[in-house]
């Protein structure tokens, strides 16, 4: 339910991904909290450097690893990079969420996705998805220079969008973006976690 770091690859240098497991609180444990004291997902631990927030994580790996045709060094372009991913950060994500716990995680809980809920999620959604899909319209990445982070940060709130019932019937530009660049990926398609929490 996390986008990073598993979604940069690292030509070579080797991580340690350690699972931890929110069906059984294992955020909360002891160990953890010192590490996040979000209780969330994702967290780094690299050397002394401790870091955690998804876009955060992204942005420190891309930098790290040379990644710069991920997170371009152009401040006009990283700029636009930032602002994506500040947007997914405060509002695109909240907005999957509501689908992926009602759709998906209510119901491996044993609990019944609540339709008031999702009803009044739908008009929200629709709102940002159309923001994201006018982008989409104009350029095949969000940030018109091929895949960066932004596209990363943007699309993980939807890794599980079928599952999610996320509302894309009028979104064709997210569908075809999706579909035809993010989930080319190889490094999307190395680390997709599938319906039921499943790491393939």
């Amino acid at each position: 339910m996390s986008k990073s770091p598993r979604r940069i690859q690292t030509d070579g240098h080797s991580y340690e991904r350690i699972h931890v497991d929110y069906f059984k609180s294992e955020q909360l444990n002891e160990d953890f909290i010192k590490i996040n004291p979000n209780a969330a997902l994702p967290a780094l631990v690299d050397d002394d450097l401790v870091l955690w927030e998804s876009n955060s994580l992204l942005q420190y790996a891309a930098d790290k690893y040379g990644k710069s045709e991920f997170y371009p060094t152009d401040p006009k372009i990283r700029a636009d990079i930032n602002r994506w991913l500040l947007w997914e950060a405060s509002a695109w994500f909240g907005s999957c969420y509501v689908y992926l716990v009602e759709n998906c995680v209510k119901p491996v809980l044993d609990s019944s996705p609540d339709p008031k809920i999702l009803e009044d999620q739908d008009p929200k959604f629709h709102k940002l998805a159309g923001i994201i899909d006018n982008r989409l319209g104009q350029n095949e990445w969000i940030a018109g220079i091929g895949p960066t982070i932004a596209d990363i940060a943007c699309a993980a709130p939807m890794h599980l969008r079928g599952w999610q019932k996320l509302p894309l019937d009028q979104h064709a530009n997210i569908r075809r973006w999706m579909t035809q660049n993010v989930e080319q990926l190889p490094a999307w398609k190395e680390t997709h976690v599938g319906e039921g929490f499943i790491l393939n």
